[in-house]
């Protein structure tokens, strides 16, 4: 049997490797994308691309009626946490109410199997490391309130209507195809890019942050086949690297793989997590994910080649800013210089 499979955000960075993995597998694959924060030279050959905003239910409904999905996996987010305290009106339209219509549409459709939900870490906030899945989620920012809000719907939704769901959580993903020129998130991006431009990189604070980097390859794939096994219905699974580093260290490590010194520069600290990395034993036990296959100096020797190839970028600028105040200085300078 041929499966019928949309893959929302598909033209960005997770979710264009999402979808070549479901072609692979023998799906037929439909990218729904507003190209916001993706490039339609993303979307992998053979997909069919719909270029349009998941905030309009008349495009998500039309969409599933003329396709009738069997699957459904959600991956169109703006997923920048530290911006999202200054973009509270964008963020929860994107990150909610774009979501909630997509629920609405497969609950209606009738034909979805499974609606497969990319979260975050961020729903887990301040909780000890490493974070497990049954920790009860308490969110710091917006975005994360706004990804914890749509696992909540999807369960009152399968309990209401009996949507089948799948939840996962990764987090600091990086690897080829992201967007370097996005100066507001993936920290690994914005270093290379900065390096690219010849630039120092800038850490935010003192760099004793500590996060686990997830190379695509253990993240996509994972996503891709979760649907293939029952007993990952209806169950919630942190995905990503086990191998938590500082800032720091991290900074080193992609001025290795981009074969320059290491040039940094310190900026006044921000409000975030100190400390956020996750426990994967629920992944492994059920998905039989094992423990990470691509290396973090490994997964940056690729990302690296990729991203000389594919040259510095000019970093975008957030133009629908909601609140300044407190934002760090070195994105204020950004907004008055717009």
């Amino acid at each position: 049997m041929t499966y019928t499979s949309l893959v929302t955000g598909g033209a960005g960075f997770i979710g264009s490797h999402v979808a070549a993995d479901l072609l692979r597998a023998g799906h037929r694959v439909v990218v729904l994308d507003d190209l916001s924060g993706g490039t339609a030279a993303n979307v992998p050959s053979g997909a069919h691309f719909h270029q349009g905003d998941i905030c309009d239910p008349g495009v998500v409904d039309a969409l599933f009626a003329e396709w009738r999905f069997d699957h459904v996996f959600h991956l169109a987010a703006y997923a920048a946490e530290g911006l999202s305290h200054f973009i509270k009106r964008y963020n929860y339209t994107n990150n909610v109410v774009g979501s909630v219509n997509l629920i609405n549409a497969a609950v209606n459709a009738g034909t979805v199997r499974c609606f497969v939900f990319t979260s975050s870490i961020a729903v887990y906030g301040h909780a000890e490391p490493p974070m497990t899945e049954d920790l009860i989620p308490s969110p710091v920012d917006p975005y994360g309130i706004a990804k914890y809000a749509v696992e909540q719907e999807l369960k009152v939704s399968h309990e209401m209507f009996g949507l089948p769901y799948i939840i996962f959580r990764p987090h600091n993903v990086y690897g080829e195809r992201q967007n370097i020129g996005d100066r507001y998130r993936n920290v690994i991006g914005i270093f290379m890019n900065q390096i690219l431009r010849g630039e120092e990189c800038v850490i935010f604070g003192d760099g004793e942050q500590t996060r686990a980097f997830s190379h695509i390859d253990d993240v996509a794939p994972p996503i891709a086949r979760s649907i293939e096994n029952p007993r990952a219905y209806g169950q919630t699974f942190n995905i990503g690297g086990d191998t938590p580093y500082t800032v720091n260290e991290l900074a080193g490590a992609v001025a290795a793989a981009m074969g320059v010194e290491p040039r940094v520069r310190h900026v006044e600290a921000r409000h975030e997590v100190v400390h956020a990395f996750s426990s994967h034993d629920k992944a492994r036990e059920i998905l039989g994910v094992g423990t990470t296959s691509v290396p973090l100096t490994e997964g940056l020797t690729q990302m690296a080649t990729w991203a000389k190839k594919h040259g510095p970028q000019e970093p975008s600028i957030f133009s629908g800013i909601e609140v300044s105040k407190n934002m760090p200085p070195s994105w204020q300078s950004v907004v008055a210089s717009d």
